[in-house]
């Protein structure tokens, strides 16, 4: 009897921009535009202690080729070795076509064997900051059936651009970032054991940026809107459901985990989940306090960094699990 395909992950990668705001260098920006915070509200309220911005200039696709190619590099791979490419984003280069196929032209230039890229399936996928679950779920899906062999997952966001820095309550939360894994189907045990994918269309206006372009204009407002108690009740919630929904897929009880890699978007929420999961903070991965919210990146970019540091290590189980608009949310339990 042949053993299940499963997705092993291979590599991680990840990139932050240059320029980073503490919060001291984010509160005087702000106080010059007379807007008034200090670093203690946003550490007490968030954890966020700093964040990176991306320059002027610099989009989305640069930021996931720097993530990509630290991924591939880690997995010992180039990038005519890979045949799917998906990318979580909110903040595309353009309307279209899609930041993975921009982030594809680059890759394919890289070296004149790396144009054996060009031709595999590449597309985005937008679930705000649980993208970056629903891409592995996609990929996972897609290496099972057979349709890829090696898929390239990318979490990448300019999130600054979306920002209204008029709000103290939201603009202080959010950073730029990318983070991006190497798939492979496997017959060998462990790689992606569960995932759980879910939404409800019901909280749209919760959390959106509510703007859109008509006739070469812009309409509605393109800056991010959060009712922030509204998104905190709804998401303690939903992670805990589908931490325990991918743990009985797998037939694991929550002592089998452990890591837990949250979506990095506020150290209550992040607390609050563990506690509810049995997990002391010691097995809890974050990055929230050096890279604020980067949306569909943070949780490739706080797994990357604890793979490099050592943490992670080879057979370990890894909880992953984000929440963000639409709602959506979901989670995915891996065997590193």
């Amino acid at each position: 009897m042949t053993s299940p395909i499963r997705s092993r992950l291979l590599g991680t990668g990840s990139f932050l921009p240059p320029r980073r705001l503490s919060n001291a260098d984010l509160v005087a920006q702000l106080a010059r535009d007379g807007v008034e915070t200090s670093d203690d509200w946003i550490v007490e309220r968030t954890g966020i202690r700093a964040r990176h911005f991306a320059d002027d200039g610099v989009k989305t696709s640069d930021l996931a080729f720097q993530a990509s190619s630290k991924a591939l590099q880690a997995a010992g791979l180039q990038p005519q070795d890979i045949d799917l490419i998906i990318v979580a984003t909110s903040t595309p280069d353009m309307v279209f076509p899609s930041t993975a196929c921009i982030l594809q032209h680059k890759l394919s230039q890289t070296s004149p064997e790396a144009a054996g890229i060009l031709g595999v399936p590449a597309f985005d996928v937008q679930a705000v900051c649980a993208g970056f679950v629903y891409a592995l779920g996609v990929a996972d899906a897609m290496l099972r059936a057979g349709s890829a062999k090696r898929a390239l997952v990318v979490g990448a966001e300019v999130f600054s651009r979306l920002l209204d820095f008029s709000d103290r309550t939201t603009c202080v939360l959010f950073g730029d970032g990318a983070g991006a894994v190497v798939l492979e189907a496997s017959d060998q045990p462990g790689g992606i054991l569960a995932t759980e994918m879910r939404a409800d269309g019901r909280h749209v206006d919760i959390l959106c940026v509510p703007g859109h372009v008509q006739n070469g204009n812009i309409l509605g407002d393109p800056v991010l809107k959060m009712e922030g108690q509204a998104v905190f009740k709804l998401a303690v919630g939903v992670l805990e459901e589908a931490a325990l929904k991918v743990l009985d897929k797998a037939g694991l009880q929550k002592t089998d985990i452990d890591w837990l890699v949250p979506h990095q978007a506020n150290i209550r929420i992040i607390q609050s989940t563990a506690r509810k999961l049995g997990l002391p903070m010691d097995k809890v991965v974050l990055t929230v306090q050096d890279h604020g919210n980067t949306s569909a990146a943070s949780i490739p970019l706080a797994l990357d960094t604890a793979v490099r540091a050592g943490r992670i290590q080879r057979g370990q189980r890894l909880m992953l699990e984000g929440v963000g608009g639409g709602f959506t949310w979901g989670a995915a339990l891996i065997q590193y």
